[in-house]
């Protein structure tokens, strides 16, 4: 793990005389707020899962009229207390965001009704089923504060005082690159075939390439076969076919966590498929040599746990490079994990979105494709897409890769519903086709564009000794904050996590990732130049102001233990 070794000058946040008179009332308020949103988000989780366990008495419980009106009215209390007392920052008048000054928005929203809206948006609707109840719960507390951000995005002429957005996963520093390649004139082809539905598995000539980009990049001992690609519109929809294809409701697969909260979302929206956590703690001890570091040991002790439980384990899913993490999984331990499958008879998903985005050159990633033998080559399936190595997730492209033509079939059949247009199937081939341009123009500049930011990241987070996990692949870093939450309680983290948005900034909670210590954020850094720097601007100047609230409640502690002796 990473510390400050060096030092250099910040800035940091101010706070105006009104805040300094009313902040530290305005914390222990929001304290209490935030315990009060916690319980019921947990209260939401829990009878999420009810359906994984059926009891036809508590689910008529659960939504009868009286118990419904009892969760509309804890909502709408929660949400009123919530804007009582939740500030009105002013607009910085200049226009500008300077030293000191909270970055507000040019634009002015309803502020009164933004927490209410979004936490009302929870509470459960007569005219829906049990079911999508559950996910119209579980949507809205996944997405309240992305939903901020959408109605208020930073853009550097329209609004520069919109919400920086360095939570969500995406490449952003050569889309000057990928935008001039999908311009050329190869990319423009309208076919009849391609404006007419086609084999839901994908068009033949998509799959053939994939095939042959897996092969190379993959460095794969034979050439992949075709008819194992199955395309569908995202590594999600992927996922989400292979868990409906290889579990009933009810049963499970293992996961190491911290992990990306997208597997929990989709995992429940239609397989009903329980994701036990096999979770990682970033001491370091003499087995755990490192932090958060996935062993055989963890694998087992979890399994025989859910056994314990009565729990029907059907697979493992790992993700490599790792999200959040940035673990580059060696030969040699993927080896093991797969292992481990195999003895248990266990599906392993294995997804490699991330496979061309390790910039540090001493690094090497290793595909599971590349291994000269497979345990259990029948129940081994990779995911890979565009999103994250090529920066354009707006295409909604992933790709399975599996040797059980059982499996495939079965997925295929989701294309019926989550297949790609077929232009879009044209233009992604001709790109996976430019493999000289690929690696001759695009790699290279990814990968140096991804060094330079990640420098300054981890540089300046060395300048106020805030921990992190460096690890030289993906578009994040795994930061630690606990030193500024006070206690370390997840309510605390929640705390700073709004307060970063106060200050226009969106990052990603410990908590949406499964960790299970307080005060660990991930943090983008794949963001052009200008807006990164503002970003870290108001990402200090929000920790400056953390600094400056404790530094007031231990004054007002110490004063309040001098007037009582």
């Amino acid at each position: 793990m990473s510390h400050q070794s060096e030092t250099l000058h910040k800035p940091h946040g101010q706070v105006t005389s009104q805040g300094l008179m009313n902040q530290s009332t305005h914390t222990q308020l929001m304290k209490v707020t935030l315990h009060l949103q916690q319980t019921m988000e947990d209260d939401i989780t829990q009878l999420k899962t009810q359906h994984l366990q059926p009891d036809p008495g508590l689910g008529e419980q659960r939504h009868s009229p009286a118990a419904r009106e009892q969760e509309a009215s804890l909502t709408r209390s929660m949400c009123q207390v919530d804007n009582l007392f939740q500030p009105c920052p002013p607009l910085d008048s200049s226009g500008h965001v300077g030293d000191g000054q909270q970055a507000q928005s040019s634009r002015q929203p309803d502020q009164l009704g933004h927490h209410l809206s979004d936490l009302q948006a929870t509470v459960v609707s007569c005219d829906l089923s049990n079911r999508g109840s559950d996910i119209s719960a579980l949507y809205h507390s996944s997405f309240q504060h992305y939903k901020t951000y959408l109605g208020d995005k930073y853009h550097e002429e329209e609004n520069p005082l919109g919400v920086i957005n360095l939570a969500v996963s995406e490449n952003k520093l050569c889309i000057d690159l990928m935008t001039e390649r999908l311009s050329r004139s190869d990319m423009n082809c309208i076919e009849d075939s391609l404006l007419q539905y086609a084999d839901w598995r994908g068009h033949p000539f998509l799959r053939e390439e994939v095939a042959r980009f897996l092969t190379y990049y993959c460095k794969a001992p034979a050439q992949l076969d075709p008819e194992n690609v199955v395309v569908l519109n995202g590594c999600c929809s992927v996922f989400l076919a292979l868990t409906m294809v290889l579990c009933d409701p009810g049963e499970a697969f293992l996961i190491p966590t911290p992990v990306y909260g997208g597997f929990a979302l989709t995992s429940h929206l239609y397989a009903k498929v329980e994701l036990i956590h096999v979770h990682l703690d970033s001491e370091v001890t003499d087995t755990n040599t490192r932090p958060f570091q996935l062993t055989v040991g963890k694998l087992e002790q979890t399994m025989l746990e859910a056994r314990l439980k009565g729990k029907h384990v059907r697979g493992l899913l790992l993700i490599n490079p790792q999200n959040p993490l940035g673990d580059v999984y060696s030969e040699h331990a993927l080896k093991e994990y797969l292992e481990f499958a195999k003895r248990y008879n266990l599906h392993v998903i294995i997804d490699e979105i991330y496979m061309l985005s390790v910039f540090n050159e001493s690094i090497t990633f290793h595909s599971v494709l590349s291994m000269e033998s497979l345990p259990d080559p029948q129940r081994i399936h990779v995911i890979w897409g565009t999103s994250k190595d090529f920066g354009i997730s707006g295409f909604r492209f992933g790709a399975l890769y599996t040797q059980n033509k059982e499996v495939a079939s079965a997925v295929s059949s989701f294309g019926y519903v989550h297949s790609i247009s077929g232009i879009a199937q044209y233009k992604l081939c001709r790109l996976l086709q430019d493999r000289e341009w690929i690696d001759t123009v695009y790699l290279p500049t990814n990968r140096s564009r991804l060094q330079a930011a990640h420098k300054y990241i981890t540089t300046n987070l060395k300048a106020l000794k805030i921990p992190f996990l460096n690890r030289g692949s993906g578009l994040y870093v795994w930061i630690n904050l606990r030193k500024y939450l006070d206690p370390c309680t997840f309510e605390q983290e929640l705390l700073l996590h709004r307060r970063f948005l106060e200050n226009k900034l969106l990052l990603s909670r410990g908590k949406s990732y499964m960790c299970t210590e307080p005060g660990w954020f991930r943090l983008i850094f794949s963001d052009k130049p200008l807006c990164l720097k503002l970003g870290m601007h108001r990402f200090f100047q929000t920790l400056g102001e953390e600094k400056q609230d404790w530094t007031e409640k231990q004054l007002e502690d110490a004063l309040r233990e001098q007037s009582a002796s």
